[in-house]
């Protein structure tokens, strides 16, 4: 588990992303955080589309921007969302697709940590989300 000065940089960055969502029909603004190997954050917000299938959810986006740029090691994920121009009343906890994403590229101890606001964070492993993920061993 990351230590708490980690967890909060981590935290601040995912809460931070929700600005640059692009919600325009939930109305609901994720922002991820995914913390590399190398110790390098890098974000990701939700991304809407009229034809809902083509939009991205905040987590994806952090994921595949990172694989993107040759990056395969991850060591944790902070994820915020909740109602634009609001701060989070509630957990908001990654949807099935990107917690298999995480499945592909991360180890069933990799860490999720859910942010409601500052001092309430919910800490996960991927294994506690996804205890049946679909792997390459099936």
């Amino acid at each position: 588990m990351l230590d708490r000065e980690k967890l909060t940089e981590l935290a601040e960055a995912a809460v931070g992303a929700r600005k640059f969502s692009y919600a325009p029909y939930s109305h609901f603004s994720v922002g991820a955080a995914l913390l590399l190997a190398s110790g390098e954050i890098v974000t990701g917000s939700n991304i809407e589309n009229l034809s809902y299938p083509a939009g991205l959810c905040a987590e994806r986006v952090a994921i595949f921007s990172a694989a993107a740029k040759g990056h395969r090691t991850f060591r944790a994920i902070a994820v915020s969302g909740g109602k634009e121009g609001r701060e989070p009343d509630d957990f908001c906890l990654p949807c099935g697709m990107c917690l298999q994403v995480m499945t592909e590229f991360c180890s069933p101890d990799f860490e999720v940590d859910i942010v409601k606001n500052e001092k309430e964070i919910a800490r996960y492993t991927l294994a506690d989300l996804l205890p049946h993920a679909f792997t390459a061993e099936l």
